[in-house]
Parts: structure tokens; C-alpha cells; sequence
């Protein structure tokens, strides 16, 4: 048995924290001539890029974030992986990369899970595995233009629940000085360079003891945007409520809960919600793949000096825990899959 088998096998799969653990192999493609390469099998966890590279400089580079999970059959299976190829691929139109075909981001995502099977977690505990489809612009420049090379790549790890409280409501800041993207800006965009812009923000947050900081949308500072790195969603009157700006990014989750909630008899509404309507709402939530659903507890304001209280009895909302049991039971196979979002690992 090897060291880092050995490793694997100590882990304690209900206790892991969202963090980096490392695996077998990775999985690359690269872009060159205007033709994608054969995906190679890597077993390193370092990349050679030339120090002009546009990733680097200009900030080409783009990521997604999906999950597999295992089934009481034991049976391994991704979450709606087209719905990140689609998103990666508006992201590439966005800021001028080379665009990954559905086909190959789907064969590179399924053969890094299939090599790396070991480390899915096991059924009932609470983990999953996280794959990382990472874009990146590897050609080098000097001149502000796009590169004429790329690498795709994808990675994975297990992982818990992102935030360390896993399920039960935590507390969020506004964070009024802090935009996190331009209203046309790469806010619609995975790109790396929108968390870099809220880094300051939430650290801010975590200082004042705050799970998360809440954006206001950065025009007038009227709407709600986004819940630090997740979608906001509101429950009001057997409705869920999410935002629709031109400066968040579009959840798959989010997308999920929509339809769930749909499928539940409620209705659902996407448009700008006015930070004034918070003191209305039933019950407030983020969402998004790491957290899944984060249900909030309160909503502290520092510049009016207002706190806006959710879950007064400590525990998640009605409304969230269905949607939460929901999606976590259909990831994992304990529900009929109706929609077609899961697929498996064979």
C-alpha cells in the first residue's frame, strides 16, 4: 500500500472540510493551431506555463465547479456537467478563449472522476467529490489580445460542506463599499478574476465574525446581487424569489431550486429585488454547487445600523429544508431523477 493510499484510506469522509485533498490524476487538453489535443492522463499537480501567459497578465482564464456523488448502489454519479459545459462555453465567448466542445469537456470530466473513483466518498456521509474544469489562456503575449494557445483541464477532490456549519443558517454582512462586478462588466462570467474582487469584502465579513458579506447591485445600490460567492433566493408567500441582474453570475443550483420549487406548487420569480423588500421575506438563502443551500439567519446592515432576522428558532426554513432534501436526495439516487440531470460513471 502506498503512502498516499494510505492516506485516502484514513480519511474521515463525515468530518472533511471544502478544501484541497490531493488525488490520483488530472486530466489535459491542449489548444494549438486552432484543434483541441487528445486529453492526456497527468499525475502531477504543477503546470508548465510560460511566464507571458495570458492567464497571467490579462486574466484569460475561466473554472467551473460540479460534483459526483455516491449512490446507496454504490453507483457514481455527476450532476448536470452539460449545464457547466454551457456556462464555461459562454465564458470562453466572453472574454475571447478558445471554446471546449460539450464532447470534450464531458470526456475529460468523466475520465478524471473514473481514474480517481477511490475518492468519491461514501454513500451517507455527507461528502462529495469536486471537480474543477479549469480554462486557461498558456499562449504568451505582451499586448493586451488574446493568446493563440489554451489548456483545459480538470481535477478533482473530495470535499464537505463549504461552509463549516454545513445545513443551519449562518449570519451574512452588507457590504455597501464593495462592488463585486460591473453591471457589464464579467459579473455573468466564471471568471477568476470576479473572487478576486470580493476578497477583500469577505474577508471584511469574516473579521466582524459573519459567514459571508451580501452585495448590493453596483449601479444604485437599490437591488440585491449576489450572497459573497453564491446566488441570494428569498421565500415569500409559497414564492421563491431570486435576482435577475446582468452582473451574477447564472447558478445551476439556483436553476434547480427554480424548477424544484415549481415542481413543489409554488411560483417562482427572477427579476430585481429591491433590498427594502428584505424585511418582508419568510425565509433568505444562498445557493450555489459548494454550499448547495446556506440558509441565512440574519442580515446585519452597518451602515443604517439594521439587523433583518430569519429562522428566530435557530433552524433552517421550511421552505429551504424541502428544496435542500430535495436536491441532495436526487444528487445521491434516493429520489427519481424526473428531469434528466444526473448521469453515471461506468
Amino acid at each position: 500500500m502506498n503512502q498516499n493510499y494510505a492516506a485516502m484510506e484514513n480519511l474521515d469522509w463525515k468530518n472533511l472540510s471544502f478544501g484541497y485533498i490531493k488525488t490520483d490524476y488530472n486530466v489535459r487538453s491542449h489548444y494549438k493551431n486552432g484543434n483541441w489535443s487528445e486529453p492526456e492522463v497527468s499525475s502531477s499537480e504543477y503546470i508548465n506555463l510560460h511566464m507571458a501567459a495570458t492567464c497571467l497578465h490579462y486574466g484569460q482564464e475561466a473554472f467551473e465547479g460540479l460534483k459526483a456523488f455516491r449512490g446507496k448502489d454504490n453507483r457514481i454519479r455527476i450532476f448536470r456537467w452539460n449545464e457547466n459545459a454551457k456556462r464555461m462555453h459562454k465564458t470562453a465567448q466572453g472574454i475571447k478563449m478558445a471554446v471546449v466542445p460539450e464532447a470534450l469537456f464531458k470526456e475529460v470530466v468523466f475520465k478524471t472522476v473514473k481514474l480517481n473513483e477511490r475518492f468519491v466518498p461514501p454513500y451517507g456521509t455527507g461528502a462529495s467529490l469536486y471537480i474543477r474544469p479549469l480554462l486557461i489562456g498558456s499562449g504568451a503575449e505582451v499586448g493586451v489580445k488574446p493568446a493563440s494557445e489554451f489548456m483545459f483541464m480538470v481535477f478533482v477532490t473530495p470535499v464537505g460542506p463549504y461552509f463549516k456549519e454545513g445545513f443551519r443558517p449562518v449570519d451574512i454582512m452588507v457590504c455597501r463599499g464593495f462592488d463585486r462586478a460591473a453591471p457589464l462588466g464579467t459579473g455573468c462570467y466564471k471568471v477568476g478574476g470576479n473572487y478576486a474582487a470580493s476578497l477583500t469584502s469577505l474577508e471584511l465579513a469574516h473579521q466582524n465574525g459573519f459567514s459571508t458579506s451580501l452585495y448590493l447591485d453596483p449601479k444604485e445600490k437599490k437591488y440585491i446581487d449576489e450572497a459573497g460567492p453564491a446566488n441570494f433566493f428569498a421565500i415569500r408567500d409559497n414564492c421563491y424569489i431570486t435576482p435577475a441582474s446582468k452582473s451574477i453570475l447564472p447558478s445551476i443550483t439556483n436553476m434547480c431550486l427554480q424548477q424544484l420549487s415549481l415542481d413543489m406548487g409554488m411560483k417562482v420569480e427572477r427579476r430585481p429585488v429591491l433590498f427594502e423588500e428584505l424585511s418582508t421575506f419568510e425565509e433568505v438563502g444562498a445557493c450555489g454547487t459548494a454550499a448547495v443551500i446556506t440558509p441565512v439567519r440574519k442580515v446585519v446592515d452597518p451602515d443604517n445600523n439594521r439587523i433583518y432576522e430569519f429562522c428566530r428558532d435557530g433552524n433552517p426554513g421550511p421552505v429551504s429544508t424541502r428544496l435542500y432534501n430535495k436536491l441532495v436526495s436526487i444528487q445521491h439516487g434516493d429520489e427519481p431523477d424526473i428531469h434528466g440531470w444526473i448521469e453515471f460513471v461506468d
